[in-house]
């Protein structure tokens, strides 16, 4: 049974998240939905209650004003958050005693396989000490820089993606005695958190976000988050050989199929030439030469910890005017420097 705990507040719009997830799940049992309310909205509550047992419904309690330092007066809605995620993934691994779980917010769309990605992706995630999370969002993940031909390809990642992911119960045993107090998804980026662990996340993303307003106040949304492409083509996940995704075998060949992609310079790229080529290599030494690439190539640019959205050592694949190019350090790259944050 993997549970979706949907975190809800005042944004009634949630209908539109619920709506595309029991339309699409394939079962209430194996797949119950939790909704987990903050704010104590009534128009929302309303909505929610209208699906009457297709959810369950659960209220946060505490929904008083959190002491902030005075510098972070504008931010009070983060510490909620984070309150809010700390109560309910208590109350589905502890108080349902659930062994995993699927997070969602409201403001999500889900893909027609979402819950075929999440269940054929759970073994994975069970069988490998070296992965802490499932996610369903590529940051990168832009109609014109994804190939959409090739909607089952999965990547490991070491940026901890968030927007739709799936964690175990053991990993909250880890992270709830420790939980921020505000800025959780930064704080899971944090290397004392990740723990050189990696997550999974696709090509094409299975969620996308509508939520332009909300408590970053659309940052990040009009530049890129409203332009991901949303998967439309059914993958039959749980039928497939996943297993080139295990840390061993998937640094035998995407290392290699990295290194061996004839090295181009940024002019090359954006003037469209050599297209002989086929996939290619972009190289970034430091942290300036990756930020200048990022932006001139349209990729997000900003990193956390060191760690660049949907690298994987250091390595960023995306499609660039239909080939396929890799962002990617030198080839004897030594590990992340959280000082390029």
């Amino acid at each position: 049974v993997l549970p979706v705990l949907v975190l809800a507040c005042d944004r009634s719009t949630v209908r539109r998240c619920l709506d595309k997830l029991l339309r699409y799940r394939p079962s209430a049992r194996r797949f119950p939905v939790i909704v987990s309310q903050d704010c104590g909205h009534a128009e929302t509550a309303r909505v929610i209650a209208s699906y009457g047992d297709a959810v369950e419904h659960i209220r946060q309690p505490d929904l008083s004003d959190i002491p902030v330092p005075p510098e972070h007066r504008k931010f009070q809605g983060y510490y909620k958050i984070a309150r809010h995620y700390r109560w309910a993934l208590g109350q589905v691994f502890r108080a349902f005693r659930y062994r995993a779980a699927i997070v969602v917010e409201d403001d999500l769309e889900v893909a027609p396989d979402f819950f075929e990605y999440f269940q054929a992706l759970f073994p994975v995630l069970q069988a490998d000490s070296s992965l802490w999370c499932v996610s369903a969002w590529n940051d990168n993940g832009k109609e014109q820089m994804v190939d959409a031909a090739q909607a089952e390809l999965l990547y490991r990642t070491d940026f901890f993606p968030g927007l739709g992911w799936l964690l175990l119960a053991e990993l909250w045993d880890e992270l709830e005695p420790k939980w921020p107090k505000a800025f959780w998804d930064d704080w899971m980026r944090q290397p004392e958190q990740r723990r050189g662990r990696s997550c999974v996340r696709p090509e094409v993303s299975r969620t996308m976000t509508f939520g332009r307003k909300g408590v970053s106040h659309g940052q990040f949304f009009d530049q890129y988050l409203k332009f991901i492409k949303l998967n439309d083509r059914f993958v039959p996940f749980t039928q497939l050989d996943l297993s080139y995704l295990k840390k061993d075998e998937y640094e035998r060949s995407f290392l290699p199929r990295v290194y061996s992609a004839p090295e181009v310079r940024v002019e090359e790229l954006q003037g469209n030439r050599r297209r002989d080529l086929g996939a290619v290599r972009l190289q970034y030494r430091g942290r300036d030469a990756f930020k200048a690439f990022a932006k001139a190539l349209g990729l997000m640019d900003d990193l956390k910890s060191g760690v660049p959205r949907a690298g994987y050592r250091g390595i960023v694949s995306f499609v660039y005017r239909g080939r396929r190019v890799y962002l990617a350090p030198p080839q004897d790259w030594t590990g992340y420097d959280p000082t390029w944050s």
